[in-house]
């Protein structure tokens, strides 16, 4: 009888053979922050070759795009990200833990795990505040006089700010697809699966 693949077994493989390691590992580690290894980059740019021949090149109503990793803040404010991207967070002052508001029903509590957040008489919440999810930075040579920017906390936004050029460029009338592999950033409460989200 075969064991039971899980996720602690996968993870346990992919770094004893070089696919993927906690990033700054040797300084302790950054959550949900992962650097591949030979392996893992070898994997990654197959499975991506794969996935744009599959979606692209294959493909005659479909084009390709790679949008910047930053863009101007108004693209973020005018799709509600600037105000609107935000979870819910609440603090445990006693197990100093932090939850998700809209998921503490399903959450543990940390210092009894049979409990919810909140249930035991040493649980003592604080009010909930909103937690912006997108990576703030500043675009100039001296921080004071910089432009604010944000790191893209997803890639669809560029695809819609360049669709417009792409369509012209790529002489295309919708229905049409954009294709797009890129890496997005976002500032979790709570870290993933691993590297899945």
């Amino acid at each position: 009888m075969s064991e039971a693949v899980t996720m602690d077994k996968i993870v346990s493989l992919a770094r004893r053979r070089g696919f993927v390691f906690p990033s700054s590992e040797i300084y302790g580690g950054l959550g949900s922050s992962y650097d591949y290894g030979h392996y893992g980059v070898l994997l990654k740019e197959n499975v991506k070759a794969r996935w744009l021949e599959a979606m692209v090149r294959e493909r005659d109503d479909i084009v390709a795009l790679d949008s910047s990793i930053i863009l101007h803040p108004s693209v973020w404010e005018a799709s509600g990200h600037v105000t609107g991207f935000a979870d819910p967070l609440v603090d445990c002052r006693f197990c100093k833990r932090r939850y998700r508001a809209d998921h503490i029903e399903q959450a543990e509590c940390g210092a009894r795990p049979s409990k919810r957040p909140g249930e035991t008489e040493k649980c003592d919440l604080t009010e909930p505040r909103q937690f912006n999810l997108m990576f703030q930075t500043r675009i100039g040579p001296v921080e004071e006089t910089g432009q604010d920017a944000y790191l893209r906390p997803e890639t669809a936004q560029g695809i819609f700010v360049n669709f417009k050029n792409v369509a012209q460029i790529a002489r295309r009338k919708p229905p049409f697809g954009i294709a797009q592999i890129g890496k997005a950033f976002r500032n979790e409460i709570t870290p993933g699966n691993f590297i899945f989200r």
